[in-house]
């Protein structure tokens, strides 16, 4: 959801330049001595912290970017399935045929809706989805009948696996879409992004400058890391998109007139 990531993105901007200044303040008051001797051993242990939380992000973020691509090859395969199915329409019936293209014209334009809906709310989107699935209906039971016409098992086979390849999918995409990692997930690149952040003003606490423009850099980072990585794992509702995939099902369209 942008919200989530507009917010957790600007608590890491605030958060993480406020935990470097505690963590600075913290080391002063424990050691002010600040001698090596007495640090051995806490570069390791930051080291460790450090790599976690790069190692968590780059995991979220590969995770992100993956289910980001294979959406949209979700949209290819919608599209090509559809499309075979709208082909072999012509394998039955001439009057089953006349009833069911306008019918795979009215689904096309319902499994558009249904993303497109997402920026209207949740159950706009979810009721152009029951209208998707009213038109499924309607499209197996003339085609069912115009293949039981034909009495060609050759033509019932072809037919009907190519619809059900097309019912499936549609499946598969709502599913796809509520595929997200589990809110503990951001709970904790939220909390380690806070520990590194106290961690790295600890070590600032060796030097009597404070380097304010390393400090906004490394939280401006974390935090446009992290806003990216939520928003691609909401692409209909954010700034990166799927919408250009969408293409392929108005040439679809396009194509049936």
């Amino acid at each position: 959801m942008p919200e989530l990531a507009f917010y957790l993105a600007a608590a890491l901007l605030i958060g993480m330049p406020c935990a470097m200044t505690l963590g600075r303040r913290t080391a002063l008051r424990i050691d002010k001595r600040a001698d090596e001797e007495g640090d051995a051993g806490v570069g390791a242990l930051d080291a460790a912290v450090y790599g976690l939380f790069g190692l968590l992000l780059a995991f979220i973020f590969s995770g992100a970017a993956s289910r980001f691509d294979h959406r949209r090859e979700m949209i290819v395969t919608e599209a090509n399935a559809i499309g075979t199915a709208y082909l072999r329409v012509d394998l039955l019936p001439a009057e089953t045929q006349a009833s069911l293209r306008p019918l795979f014209r009215s689904y096309v334009e319902s499994r558009l809706a249904t993303y497109r809906n997402i920026d209207q709310g949740l159950e706009a989107a979810m009721a152009e989805y029951r209208h998707s699935l009213e038109l499924q209906t309607q499209i197996w039971r003339q085609a069912l009948a115009g293949a039981q016409r034909t009495a060609n098992p050759a033509v019932y086979t072809l037919v009907l696996s190519a619809l059900n390849e097309m019912i499936d999918i549609t499946t598969t995409r709502l599913a796809a879409s509520r595929f997200h990692p589990p809110t503990i997930i951001y709970a904790m690149i939220f909390a380690l992004g806070l520990a590194t952040a106290f961690l790295a003003g600890t070590s600032m606490a060796k030097s009597r400058r404070r380097h304010w423009p390393h400090v906004v850099a490394f939280s401006l980072v974390i935090s446009a890391t992290v806003f990216v990585i939520i928003d691609i794992e909401f692409p209909r509702l954010g700034f990166i998109r799927v919408d250009s995939a969408d293409l392929l099902l108005v040439e679809l369209l396009e194509s049936m007139q």
